[in-house]
């Protein structure tokens, strides 16, 4: 247990290289063990060269760092909360299993005609178009629909302030080795997409939360953390929540960026699911002109998961810094993708198959609601817009457990931890009510939670 937890602090950055271990006393009192098991311990680190001892001063994180391994950021104790829990289960799972808990609409939802015609129009196109490389910002006529479309959301850039990306996921990731440093405080929140939770570990963030409401963050606790805190940037959603479909208030949207102004913060907006809403949310993007806020969006919940294509809009002054980094991990942009999503997005059928999914997802979120509701499953607010529900189960019902005798019977789930910095969702789960409609879903559900109300 000792080792384990000087192991995890390192990992997670809260011990840096040359910094002092815990005494062996202050160690052994905090874990409640003997003075004795932590000299063994800081022993047997020291052997391995984690750490090194300095006589008459104490003990200190080795400079040499071990490889570093995600999954020993988080603690081992409960792996069903684990921020790669979730994917890999709904990623690795044959295709005949449930899926309530994945993050992305079935296949037959998708736009599986449109596709095909821009894959036999992609196939006549020119050698250059299949073979070659792509320009580091993207195709340019993609660029230019794209910001016509934020536009529509009150966003103002042009296609030169936007660069083509594999994902939205790999926007993130760029973004972050652009403007942090190992050790930079992010503020995430509480709940969120766990995603992020892995993707600031790899970049050995250190990440801080801030509990989220209805309407967004708690604006109190927001510019309490900041102030405490200093962080960085700012991760978030703020069209369609994720976990909790919730979508951001107006006057929320104005407090934060006045705090964001206050302490110099960035924000990465995170706006993936912008295509399934009725009628635009507030983007923070738009009341602050791309200033010190990042816009991301992606095609893969909408379109297909298998294109991948992301992108982000910034600054100018930001583009030629993200473009040298976009070259020196990924070289060319994907071209062949990119002009599969132009042919796909300038069909006058995709339009039509967004206004047709969202009508099928509303439909689908009244139904699975109720449904729960039954089972005594509440959702903690009833979404406008999106995919899911965020729920609180029956009084007494742990979701990580519920979601591993789920997963014997092939039914991958949720569990609310795994959205939760602070680990305060163990009676919480995300439902995806596009992968929830099916009735196994809710004959299981039922006799699952009997099982683990007994």
């Amino acid at each position: 247990m000792v080792m384990d937890t000087i192991r995890q602090r390192v990992a997670g950055r809260s011990l840096t290289p040359g910094a002092k271990v815990p005494s062996v006393r202050s160690l052994a009192s905090t874990l409640k063990v003997s003075v004795s098991t932590v000299v063994e311990a800081y022993d047997r680190l020291v052997a391995e060269g984690a750490i090194l001892s300095r006589p008459g001063s104490g003990f200190y994180v080795a400079n040499q760092a071990a490889p570093f391994t995600l999954a020993e950021v988080v603690p081992k104790l409960d792996r069903a909360v684990d921020p790669f829990w979730v994917s890999r289960q709904s990623l690795e799972s044959n295709d005949d299993n449930l899926k309530p808990g994945c993050g992305w609409l079935p296949p037959s939802w998708l736009p599986e005609d449109a596709i095909r015609r821009a894959l036999r129009t992609q196939s006549r196109a020119d050698g250059a178009s299949l073979a070659d490389y792509g320009s580091p910002l993207g195709l340019p006529a993609l660029r230019q629909l794209i910001a016509r479309r934020m536009a529509e959301r009150g966003i103002e850039a042009s296609p030169d302030q936007i660069m083509l990306t594999e994902s939205g996921t790999q926007a993130i990731d760029l973004l972050c080795r652009f403007l942090l440093e190992p050790g930079d405080t992010v503020l995430v929140d509480d709940p969120c997409y766990f995603n992020f939770h892995a993707i600031l570990r790899a970049h050995r963030a250190k990440i801080v939360g801030v509990p989220y409401t209805p309407s967004g963050p708690d604006v109190q606790a927001f510019a309490q953390t900041v102030a405490e805190h200093r962080p960085r940037l700012y991760i978030t959603n703020s069209g369609v929540h994720n976990p909790t479909g919730a979508i951001l208030s107006p006057v929320i949207a104005h407090r934060l960026l006045k705090v964001a102004d206050q302490f110099d913060l960035t924000i990465i907006e995170d706006d993936i699911f912008a295509d399934f809403e009725h009628a635009p949310a507030p983007r923070l993007a738009a009341f602050d002109g791309l200033d010190r806020v990042l816009h991301i969006g992606s095609f893969s919940k909408t379109l297909s998961a298998s294109a991948r294509c992301g992108f982000v809009a910034a600054r100018p002054q930001w583009l030629d810094g993200l473009t040298d980094l976009k070259i020196a991990t990924s070289f060319g942009g994907g071209r062949m993708t990119a002009e599969l999503v132009l042919h796909v997005l300038s069909d006058g059928t995709y339009r039509k198959h967004l206004e047709s999914t969202r009508n099928r997802l509303s439909q689908a979120m009244s139904q699975v609601s109720a449904k729960l509701r039954n089972l005594g499953v509440t959702p903690w607010i009833e979404p406008q817009a999106g995919m899911f529900l965020w729920c609180q189960l029956p009084e007494g019902i742990d979701a990580a457990n519920l979601a591993r005798a789920a997963l014997e019977r092939k039914i991958v789930m949720a569990p609310g931890n795994a959205f939760s910095l602070s680990q305060s969702a163990t009676n919480f789960m995300r439902f995806n009510v596009s992968q929830t409609i099916d009735a196994r879903v809710f004959d299981a559900l039922r006799e699952l939670l009997n099982e683990q109300a007994t």
